[in-house]
């Protein structure tokens, strides 16, 4: 797709944080409202791989016995999201959940897994949002690394070492108070949470391991009222994530043997975006930071969660005129 194209497809959202108001550029990036997708890398499952080595025993059994009935349901039910990276990325999301794994045999590349491995490795897939962040250089992204399924010691090095060679001085200390301000003096557009404390103690550029809400339900009621009940207990320091993705079980897929993750997740979209209409971003109990969703490109989930930044602006504003911070203030959209 040339350039042209690209400017279009992401319906206004491609740069949305360098066009967010001045009175935003030196609030923490925990105290922003960040749209993210769930799983992010799940739109490129392969079907002739073999089911993880991490999944329940009888799933594997039975994907040995019958492959061409397990793969193409694991199939169904693990994928999360139908987009690449770059197109995730032009849709407005800024978080990105990556689930890495080595293939039994996949040789020296690393991939990406849920419940089956992906045709994408590693390395095209970051390379390729390189790229991306190149032409966009006042977009910041939050890169969770995490799961990391057979991988060995010297695995760890080598991908560590791609990563910091790949993104270099666009990554973002760990120590850093990261605010948008900060980042475009130092050049900064990567923060990068890598989930082994062995090689983030080793390196500076690693983040830790973000706290993901996550309520492990198909139900959207369960998963709000687990979020609200996450959100009355006060919120982590730093980054962390409210997931509004679904879970089916195996009584729901056999209850529901001709629907997937699609369905059930495109079906249940309007309670949780309107509970995600509702949320406001900050400091403090009962604000929310990254918010993540599958299939984002499926409804207006991130202009939605963009638009939430501007409450904190009204807020501001309504505070230093005499009115009451949390009083109900209208969603203004990022045009």
């Amino acid at each position: 797709m040339g350039d042209n194209q690209r400017e279009d497809v992401g319906g206004g959202n491609s740069d949305w944080m360098s066009r967010l108001p001045e009175e935003l550029l030196d609030v923490p990036l925990w105290n922003l409202a960040i749209p993210g997708s769930h799983d992010s890398m799940s739109f490129c499952l392969d079907m002739s791989s073999p089911v993880l080595k991490s999944e329940p025993w009888l799933l594997r059994l039975t994907d040995r016995l019958f492959p061409c009935l397990t793969r193409p349901c694991i199939y169904r039910w693990s994928t999360t999201q139908q987009s690449v990276l770059w197109y995730q990325c032009e849709l407005g999301i800024r978080y990105l959940d990556l689930r890495i794994a080595r293939k039994p045999a996949g040789g020296s590349s690393l991939f990406f897994a849920h419940g089956i491995y992906t045709l994408m490795s590693v390395k095209e897939a970051l390379e390729e949002l390189a790229s991306w962040l190149d032409a966009h250089p006042k977009e910041v992204i939050i890169i969770s690394c995490s799961h990391f399924e057979s991988l060995t010691d010297e695995d760890h090095v080598q991908l560590v070492d791609f990563i910091l060679s790949l993104f270099s001085t666009k990554l973002c200390l760990s120590q850093d108070t990261p605010t948008l301000r900060s980042c475009w003096s130092g050049g900064q557009q990567v923060i990068l949470s890598y989930d082994d404390l062995q090689m983030e103690c080793q390196h500076r550029q690693l983040w830790p391991k973000i706290p993901y809400w996550y309520a492990d339900s198909p139900d959207p009621k369960e998963v709000i009222a687990y979020l609200e009940e996450k959100k009355s207990q006060g919120r982590p320091g730093s980054f962390y994530v409210s997931g509004l993705n679904l879970t089916e079980d195996a009584r729901y897929i056999l209850l529901h043997p001709l629907q997937n993750l699609r369905i059930m997740t495109v079906e249940a979209l309007s309670p949780l975006l309107r509970w995600t209409a509702e949320q406001r971003p900050g400091p403090g109990v009962g604000r929310v930071n990254i918010v993540c969703c599958d299939f984002v490109g499926f409804s207006q989930f991130c202009s939605i969660v963009i638009g939430l930044n501007f409450k904190l602006v009204k807020a501001a504003a309504r505070t230093s005129s005499g009115y009451l911070r949390d009083e109900p203030l209208e969603l203004v959209p990022l045009v």
